[in-house]
């Protein structure tokens, strides 16, 4: 099968020397292929190679008509989040520890890239969240997050309190240490650690998680997809709060904000390997049936 890709964007795990023998792969198989190549600048110093063209995040993702994330789940999201507008889409290649994203290993390099871009490939779409800080009925910060948004209470021991609306029903006031709201992507990771449950990619769901609930009976609880999630705070004291959309900051969260949170017009697309199994990559990163008989 005919590749459909002409120009190929990398993008590396930012000012991390580890990636250089990777990226000279990565680099010298596609320059060999005769593709197209583009660099983030950040990474560029790592490869000395003038036949590679270095460029702003901004700049590679309106050029390129595919992009390479290499480095961690981290490295994944944040290119995941600067490419998502652009309907372009994202391998990873994993050199981070856990690797649910990224899931083509350098060892692997370059043969099964070599298969997806040649077009044996599953491509997934993966949805996004975006967060509206409201204040004064103006929206003073908005971000997008593929794994998760997190209000957390900020520089103090107390609980924070959060009142919650789904499509402006009420759904309950909690004392917590805060509030995940999950995408399935987003379901291995912090939702996880906090008590959250696992759902495959494919379901139209949001999960939202306490963290550290002070009532042991606030449970994690799956809504649909399309549902407004509203946050807020009893207007009785002054909060200490964080908003974090993945990785990405909102310090200064005011008593009177409110946090809009909604599924993202556009989704992700991941182009995976042949034989992608999303079960196979729960027992393997999760250690499940180690020491038991597996069905092949």
């Amino acid at each position: 099968m005919q590749s459909s890709f002409k120009a190929i964007g990398i993008i590396g795990k930012p000012s991390d020397p580890s990636i250089t023998e990777t990226l000279a792969v990565l680099c010298g198989y596609l320059k060999q292929q005769h593709y197209t190549v583009l660099i983030d600048s950040e990474s560029a110093h790592f490869i000395q190679d003038p036949k590679i063209t270095a460029c702003s995040i901004d700049a590679l993702a309106r050029h390129c008509d595919l992009v390479i994330a290499v480095g961690g789940d981290g490295t994944f999201l944040a290119t995941a989040r600067a490419i998502a507008e652009y309907d372009i889409p994202l391998i990873g290649i994993n050199l981070g520890r856990l690797g649910f994203l990224t899931d083509i290993s350098p060892n692997d390099l370059p043969d099964k890239l070599h298969r997806i871009l040649q077009g044996h490939y599953i491509e997934e779409k993966r949805d996004l969240l975006r967060t509206k800080v409201i204040r004064d009925y103006q929206v003073i910060h908005e971000e997008t997050a593929l794994n998760e948004v997190a209000v957390h209470r900020w520089v103090t021991p107390s609980m924070i309190e959060i009142v919650t609306k789904i499509d402006g029903v009420f759904l309950n006031s909690q004392r917590s240490d805060g509030l995940i709201v999950s995408t399935p992507t987003g379901s291995t990771a912090y939702s996880l650690s906090a008590g959250g449950p696992i759902l495959h990619p494919t379901l139209n769901a949001l999960i939202l998680v306490p963290i550290n609930p002070h009532v042991l009976s606030n449970r994690p609880i799956v809504i649909h997809d399309t549902a407004e999630i509203e946050i807020s705070f009893p207007q009785t004291k002054q909060i200490n709060a964080l908003v974090t959309c993945d990785h990405i900051q909102i310090p200064d969260v005011f008593i009177s904000d409110k946090i809009l949170i909604k599924k993202d017009i556009k989704p992700i697309r991941i182009l995976h390997p042949e034989g992608h199994d999303f079960f196979h990559i729960l027992r393997h990163k999760l250690n499940w049936s180690s020491g038991y008989h597996t069905v092949s």
